[in-house]
């Protein structure tokens, strides 16, 4: 490809952008408490015409998130995976969920 001979305008070098609505990332919450400080809520969505369960806020670590969803997922039967801080679930399972977590000493909002 040729070199642009009529060149104008500033240098887009330098972490330089053209997009001026870009906002910056709200800071992600990387503090990790223990399961008795967790303040956890569950909500269902309707997606596509089945229900997801979810579960929010988690302040653990990578690891630890993924073996709690592992325990989760093979107590309950059902399939669920990890969206930044929270673990969504397959299906209408909040009873079950909550009881689960409560065995583990997790905490709920009243």
């Amino acid at each position: 490809m040729k070199k642009n001979l009529f060149e104008m305008g500033a240098s887009w070098d330098d972490e330089w952008s053209s997009d001026n609505k870009q906002t910056k990332s709200k800071k992600e919450i990387n503090e990790i408490k223990e399961p008795s400080k967790h303040r956890l809520y569950i909500s269902k969505e309707k997606r596509r015409g089945k229900i997801v369960t979810i579960v929010q806020p988690f302040y653990l670590a990578d690891n630890e998130l993924k073996a709690l969803l592992k325990s989760i997922k093979s107590s309950l039967g059902c399939g669920g995976t990890i969206k930044k801080n929270s673990l969504e679930f397959q299906g209408e399972v909040s009873q079950k969920l909550k009881d689960t977590l409560n065995s583990k000493e997790f905490n709920f909002k009243k």
